[in-house]
C-alpha cells in the first residue's frame, strides 16, 4: 500500500468503519445517561479531555522531546479513546457500556478540541516553524466529523429503523473493524525506515503517557468510589487512546510523517498495557451485583 493511499483512503475509512459499527451498539438513550447518570461520566470524561492533555505537557518538558515530537505526543492526548478501548474493557470485564459511551461522547467533543489542542501546541513548540506545517481549523472540524460524528450517527439511525439487524450486524463489524485497523497500524509501521530510532527517542514519554493515565484514571475512579468494572472501564478509557485517528491526523492532516511518530510508537505499546489490564481483571468472577447508576 502507498503512502499516499494510506494517509488518503485506509486510515480514514477504517475510521469511518469503527465509528459506524460503534454507532450500531448506541442509542439517545446511552447520551441520556450521562446528564441522568452523570458521576462515572464525568469522571472518565474530566481525565480523557482535561488530564491528558495536562499530563503529556508535562512529559514533553521531562522529557525534553524535540518541537514535533512533542506536538505528535499532544496529539495523541487530545484524541478520544476508540473501538481497541472498548474491546480491551470488555475483555478486562469493565462496564463495557461506560466505555461505549466515553468514547461516543469524547468522540463529538473532541471534533473541537483536537484543532484547539493541537493547533495550540504547534504555535507553543514549532514557533516560526509552524508555517511550513499548518492545521486549518474548519477542514480538520469537517475532517473529523467526516469520519466520526458521521458515521456514528449512521450507525444509531441504522439501529433505531432496523434493531435486530443492528444487533446481528454489531459483532461482526467490530471484530473485522479491529482486525482492519490492526491491518493499517501495520501498514503504517512497515513503512517507517527506523523503527528502533523512534522507539529510543519518543518510546518512554508515550510510554510513560500510557501507564500514568491509566493509572490516574483508576484512582480518581476509586476516589469517587466508583465500583470496579467502572474503575476499570475509566482506567482504559483514560490511557488508550485511538492512536489510528492521531496517524490520521499527522499523516492526512498535518502531512508529517515525523509528528506521527508517537501515534505509531503508541499504537503499539497501548496494546501492552490492554493485555496487563485483561490478565490482572479478566479472569475474576463476574460480579452478583449490578453497580448502581452514578
Amino acid at each position: 500500500m502507498s503512502s499516499e493511499a494510506l494517509k488518503t483512503v485506509a486510515l480514514p475509512l477504517a475510521l469511518m468503519i469503527v465509528m459506524f459499527g460503534m454507532g450500531l451498539s448506541l442509542t439517545v438513550a446511552d447520551f441520556k445517561r450521562v446528564i441522568l447518570a452523570p458521576k462515572a461520566k464525568l469522571v472518565g470524561l474530566a481525565n480523557q479531555l482535561l488530564l491528558l492533555p495536562s499530563i503529556a505537557f508535562g512529559l514533553v518538558a521531562l522529557f525534553g522531546l524535540s518541537a514535533e515530537l512533542a506536538v505528535g505526543l499532544m496529539l495523541i492526548a487530545a484524541c478520544p479513546g476508540g473501538p481497541t478501548s472498548n474491546l480491551i474493557t470488555h475483555l478486562a470485564r469493565g462496564d463495557t457500556a461506560l466505555s461505549v459511551t466515553l468514547t461516543a461522547v469524547a468522540s463529538v467533543i473532541t471534533v473541537f478540541t483536537i484543532p484547539l489542542i493541537v493547533g495550540a501546541s504547534m504555535g507553543h513548540f514549532l514557533g516560526d516553524a509552524e508555517a511550513a506545517i499548518q492545521l486549518p481549523f474548519g477542514k480538520t472540524v469537517f475532517q473529523l466529523m467526516l469520519v466520526s460524528i458521521i458515521p456514528i450517527s449512521v450507525g444509531m439511525a441504522v439501529r433505531v429503523a432496523r434493531q435486530n439487524l443492528a444487533v446481528r450486524m454489531g459483532k461482526p463489524v467490530n471484530v473485522l473493524s479491529i482486525l482492519f485497523l490492526a491491518l493499517i497500524i501495520l501498514a503504517a509501521v512497515m513503512q517507517e525506515e527506523d523503527l528502533a530510532a523512534q522507539f529510543a527517542e519518543a518510546g518512554w514519554a508515550v510510554l510513560s503517557l500510557n501507564l500514568l493515565t491509566m493509572a490516574l484514571g483508576y484512582g480518581m475512579a476509586a476516589l469517587w468510589r466508583l465500583p470496579l468494572p467502572q474503575r476499570i472501564s475509566i482506567s482504559i478509557e483514560s490511557g488508550i487512546q485511538n492512536g489510528t485517528l492521531a496517524l490520521a491526523i499527522a499523516l492526512g492532516i498535518l502531512n508529517s510523517a515525523r509528528i506521527a511518530v508517537p501515534a505509531v510508537v503508541y499504537s503499539l505499546l497501548m496494546f501492552g498495557s490492554g493485555a496487563f489490564m485483561i490478565l490482572r481483571y479478566g479472569r475474576r468472577e463476574m460480579e452478583a451485583a449490578v453497580p448502581a447508576p452514578n
